[in-house]
């Protein structure tokens, strides 16, 4: 099975963690891509979803499936926010962020009553920080004495693009940060909101209801706490 194979499979089986009807978080990412379009062939069979899109590419893309959208303004009465992250840890803790939607992510799974993780096999790490670094959203005005003070938690990136640091939806920088394996993802989130300019972090503890894991086996169902 390819990566892009559990990643469909991931998405097509986040579906049975949906209610019959109702409004539905969308995440922002490659897996929740698959989702959408799943979302979006439900909608079209009838199925009574709309949509609260985590970043103006989700929107673009359940837009273009006929996925009726709430505006970003809410608030919102969400049943289910389905999302991908980039790293699970043992705990079940997650890094989020690869794609750059972030501080909208967290807010709209904050909103939500049950939050649904599709990730595949690859993303399992048993410490957070071991394979991914952590993504900071910065805030655009001296984005640069920011990630000064972000450099004593790890190393410091820009992410580029084409050539140019990329920029959010909401038009602030994006920073990553290598920090190693994290002994606390807690305390790691705290002290980096903590830093002046830090819109948001990429650190999205205790925010899983339950996690959906794709492989050469299928799609194993995790809980926290077991």
């Amino acid at each position: 099975m390819t990566q892009d194979e559990a990643k469909k499979l991931a998405g097509e089986a986040a579906l049975r963690e949906l209610p019959s009807a109702g409004v539905i978080g969308l995440g922002t990412g490659s897996t929740t891509r698959f989702f959408i379009e799943a979302l979006g062939r439900a909608v079209q069979a009838g199925g009574k979803y709309i949509g609260v899109p985590t970043s103006e590419s989700s929107r673009a893309l359940a837009s273009s499936l006929g996925i009726p959208l709430l505006s970003d303004d809410g608030p919102w009465d969400i049943d289910v926010t389905v999302d991908g992250a980039d790293e699970v840890d043992d705990a079940l803790e997650l890094i989020k962020g690869g794609g750059g939607a972030q501080t909208r992510e967290k807010i709209i799974n904050f909103a939500s009553k049950r939050n649904v993780i599709i990730v595949d096999e690859t993303k399992l790490s048993s410490r957070l920080g071991e394979r991914w670094a952590v993504p900071i959203e910065v805030l655009h005005f001296a984005h640069a004495q920011t990630a000064k003070q972000l450099a004593a938690f790890g190393v410091v990136t820009t992410r580029m693009r084409d050539g140019a640091p990329r920029m959010t939806d909401s038009g602030n920088f994006l920073y990553d940060v290598a920090t190693g394996p994290i002994a606390s993802p807690r305390a790691l989130d705290a002290a980096l909101r903590n830093v002046p300019g830090v819109v948001e972090t990429g650190l999205f503890c205790g925010r899983a209801d339950v996690v959906l894991v794709a492989g050469a086996n299928g799609v194993g169902r995790l809980l926290p706490n077991g």
